[in-house]
């Protein structure tokens, strides 16, 4: 695994093990669980140990994410942390709205400046696309914004491959986030070899399956929040899915890791997956995630876990 890698064709490099900070300041994320001074421990604890990469949104609280990752930033050298947030959303009358137009994501940009306390992005992303907006020109925004000195790398997130394609239409594109994961690897059909030959860093969300891919759970096991409604954790699906990651713990004992180690480290086997995102809500969930940066498979090892969580 690389020191750094850089994101797409930009100049913005990362170390590729990065923080995913919905449970910074994401109440509407997590509601009722989450302490915002562990929140700021949790991005001082990644910034003190070399990861560099902060992945917020503005939907994330909503706002709150990016207030406290503005305020933990103000402590370090800006030029030392590269800060990733990603807008689209607006609330109209209590209902969520999607806006790609140029004139909302020049807004929101700006809006994003002020609460991270920055007078640059080093990546923006779209988060979500909207039915209306041309994406080619969206994007042509957000390039605006880039030769304005206003953000550093340009992203996409949750496009379709046509999408995709029309929002890289002139190339501009640099990093593309969508969910992937051993589970779920539809992405693997268009996305990545589509990234891999545009040279646009493909980051993947959900990278664990809600914790299901880390071996946290058992058949025992019941939820009730955002896991319930997943067909990963429903029923017979379950039971399946538990046993192909509990085939993953001989590898992980062989080398002295945990499974969401061995998961994560077979991602930088993909094309153009370049950087990894993991969630933490607690400062030593952060320095857990960096063994990843220890776990190096083998082909053998690789072309197992393909086998165990066949393409669908």
């Amino acid at each position: 695994m690389a020191n750094h890698i850089h994101l797409g064709k930009s100049d913005v490099s990362v170390n590729p093990i990065g923080l995913g900070a919905n449970a910074v300041g994401g109440h509407n994320i997590y509601p009722n669980m989450l302490d915002e001074e562990q929140g700021r421990n949790v991005v001082r604890t990644a910034l003190d140990n070399g990861i560099d990469h902060l992945d917020t949104a503005y939907i994330y609280g909503p706002e709150r994410s990016e207030e406290l990752i503005g305020e933990v930033a103000k402590e370090y050298k800006r030029e030392n942390i590269v800060i990733a947030t990603k807008g689209s959303n607006q609330f109209v009358g209590g209902e969520t709205v999607v806006d790609n137009s140029p004139s909302f994501l020049k807004e929101a940009v700006d809006a994003s400046l002020r609460r991270l306390k920055t007078d640059y992005i080093d990546l923006f992303y779209i988060h979500y696309p909207d039915e209306n907006t041309p994406k080619a020109e969206a994007v042509g925004a957000l390039k605006e914004l880039k030769d304005q000195g206003k953000i550093r790398a340009i992203g996409v997130s949750n496009f379709s491959i046509d999408q995709l394609k029309e929002a890289n239409k002139d190339g501009y594109v640099d990093v593309f986030q969508g969910e992937y994961n051993l589970l779920i690897r539809e992405a693997e059909q268009t996305l990545l070899p589509y990234t891999a030959q545009e040279n646009i860093t493909f980051i993947p969300y959900f990278p664990l399956e809600s914790g299901l891919l880390a071996g946290k759970y058992n058949e025992e096991d019941t939820f009730a929040d955002v896991r319930a409604r997943r067909p990963s954790f429903q029923g017979e699906n379950f039971k399946r899915n538990l046993e192909k990651v509990n085939q993953l713990r001989a590898i992980a004992t062989a080398k002295e890791a945990e499974i969401a180690h061995i998961v994560l480290a077979w991602y930088f086997s993909r094309p153009s997956l370049d950087a990894i995102i993991p969630g933490a809500k607690r400062p030593e969930q952060v320095a857990n995630n960096l063994k990843v940066a220890d776990v190096h498979l083998t082909e053998d090892e690789i072309e197992q876990i393909d086998r165990i969580f066949p393409k669908v």
